[in-house]
């Protein structure tokens, strides 16, 4: 398996596979994802999501009533090295412009927009689709496992 390059300084974003994987320690992913978070935690960069994040994450632990779960990612996600960014009209506007040159779905179009109004220097997911973005720079997770398969 391979490493993430991971930036010296400013922002990360992370689509909400991530902290998802990170949470239930879904391999081989979590491990991946390991470093990122350790390199946060010493305030070498930002890790940056959408408020939109709040609604993927949560939804399944509430409808299993897992409020350990729950807690889990809520405590992830109000940690001090994790940043959520709520949806203003500057991103609406972007997220528009998304949907309507790159067909991506909203939540996909939302999550672009925010990571590109945040400036991020990095975004983190394991959906393809935002490889339709040229103006992110998308690492998807799923390209370092496959290139240890080879």
């Amino acid at each position: 398996m391979g490493t993430l390059a991971l930036p010296t300084s400013g922002s990360v974003y992370l689509d909400a596979n991530c902290f998802i994987y990170s949470v239930e320690k879904i391999e081989p992913y979590n491990t991946l994802l390991k470093p990122m978070w350790v390199a946060a935690k010493a305030n070498q960069f930002e890790i940056v999501s959408s408020e939109l994040t709040l609604l993927e994450t949560l939804t399944k632990p509430l409808q299993d009533d897992d409020t350990m779960l729950e807690n889990i990612f809520r405590a992830l996600l109000n940690a001090n090295e994790v940043r959520l960014i709520p949806t203003t009209t500057a991103i609406w506007e972007q997220a528009t412009r998304f949907r309507a040159k790159t067909g991506l779905k909203t939540p996909d179009a939302i999550h672009a927009a925010t990571a590109l109004v945040a400036s991020c220097t990095l975004f983190i997911t394991n959906d393809v689709v935002f490889r339709r973005v040229s103006s992110l720079s998308v690492t998807i997770l799923s390209d370092f496992i496959e290139q240890s398969n080879t």
